[in-house]
């Protein structure tokens, strides 16, 4: 098992210069996406404008370490350098990036060096395209509207040196950085076939510089796990998989977009992504100067206190019952098997086929309290069986429910 097995919660932090707008990053310089609903349309000329007024503030990283850490989350992964092309890292392949513009400074090694010493796990996120660089070759005012099909494609000359400037750059931030635990790459669409990439030989120098990575499934066909966007698929995928999640419609900092999720929303959902064995990746998107906007602070700190009272029955759990156990997300911890209550109960909550003789205790996660339960199961079985397998009824009393979701925990007897 690896620790992404097991974490469940992390941050997401989209951030760059598009921030200085308050514009979605990269995507209004192509005209925007239908996949963004409250993506803006703008020229690349005055999208990229904003690389000079780019000068956030020192100490933000640390301020989003702080906030990750008090909401339970176990990594962290940020855009190093997204489809823009600017990269917040000090690369030696191109001027164009924080380091060697008005910034002045090497963001990415404020980001890790904040999210190491507050504990989690350190992900990078690289963009495979880039529509700034000479040789990929670059977006105009002509290739809009954007239509990835129809992008004018770079000779076989101008492909090699842009390979060897992504080999690079992903060489340089797993080689200057520390210990990385992700690499989550974006941006594969662009080029078909996608082998074009050279995915396999660029997997395989991520593992010659840190072997222990993992990488996600958007480098084509060298993934370790799956990524769905902005959606809980109804059954788990096979292997490993992560969700990321935006707070509202939009990836970076968009003021203009209002659709946040509540509170409750967004423990659900972390609640059902818990059950079902995944991990779910909340994003954030600063504002230019660092700090985060008072709606999205509000949600995490909201997310933060949940866990405060119910972590136990996300971080480091498996999935627990089967769907027709229990109506809602279940997880387990050994032999503690966690019920959440999506739903607001009416009196009790019932689960079924459990050894209902080996019910040990039935307690209220936040509080500690002791829940009342009955057991039953079939006359034979409770007459025959010695280990019968049954249903538990668990009375939960008003007082002990939570707003957002209550937790109960079941502590079974091993057989």
């Amino acid at each position: 098992m690896s620790w992404f097995d097991t974490a469940r919660l992390g941050l997401f932090v989209h951030w760059g210069v598009s921030s200085v707008h308050g514009w979605e990053l990269s995507w209004p310089l192509v005209g925007g996406t239908p996949a963004l609903p409250a993506c803006q349309s703008a020229s690349i000329g005055a999208y990229y404008a904003a690389v000079d007024r780019f000068t956030p503030r020192a100490g933000a990283a640390a301020e989003w370490a702080r906030l990750a850490r008090d909401a339970g989350m176990q990594y962290a992964v940020l855009t190093a350098k997204h489809h823009d092309g600017f990269a917040l890292f000090d690369t030696h392949l191109s001027d164009f990036s924080a380091p060697r513009t008005v910034c002045g400074r090497d963001l990415v090694r404020e980001f890790v060096d904040a999210f190491r010493a507050e504990g989690l796990r350190i992900g990078l996120y690289v963009s495979l395209s880039d529509w700034h660089h000479p040789d990929y070759p670059p977006f105009t005012e002509a290739h809009k509207p954007y239509d990835f099909a129809a992008l004018p494609q770079p000779s076989p000359a101008q492909w090699e040196r842009y390979l060897a400037v992504l080999f690079g750059q992903v060489r340089e931030l797993l080689s200057g950085y520390g210990r990385i635990d992700l690499l989550w790459f974006d941006g594969h669409w662009e080029r078909v076939p996608m082998d074009r990439w050279r995915p396999h030989d660029l997997r395989a120098m991520i593992r010659d510089l840190q072997p222990d990575i993992l990488i996600n499934d958007r480098l084509p066909g060298a993934g370790d796990f799956e990524t769905p966007e902005q959606f809980v698929p109804p059954q788990p995928p096979a292997q490993r998989w992560e969700t990321c999640l935006t707070l509202n419609e939009s990836w970076a900092y968009n003021p203009t977009d209002t659709r946040y999720k509540s509170p409750r929303q967004i423990v659900h959902t972390l609640c059902e992504v818990a059950g079902k064995g995944g991990n779910l990746l909340l994003n954030v998107g600063p504002m230019a100067d660092g700090s985060l906007p008072g709606p999205q602070r509000e949600r995490v700190e909201a997310l933060a206190g949940w866990m405060r009272r119910y972590g136990e029955s996300i971080v480091g759990t498996t999935p627990g019952l089967e769907p027709w156990q229990f109506y809602g997300p279940t997880t387990r911890r050994g032999d503690r098997i966690y019920l959440h209550l999506l739903m607001r109960p009416y009196d009790t909550v019932t689960v079924r086929g459990v050894p209902v003789r080996r019910v040990g205790a039935v307690r209220h996660v936040a509080t500690g309290t002791a829940l009342h339960y009955e057991t039953r199961c079939a006359i034979l079985d409770g007459l025959f069986n010695p280990d019968p397998s049954g249903e538990l009824t668990i009375a939960v009393p008003e007082t002990l429910v939570d707003p957002l979701a209550t937790v109960v925990a079941i502590d079974v007897k091993p057989a």
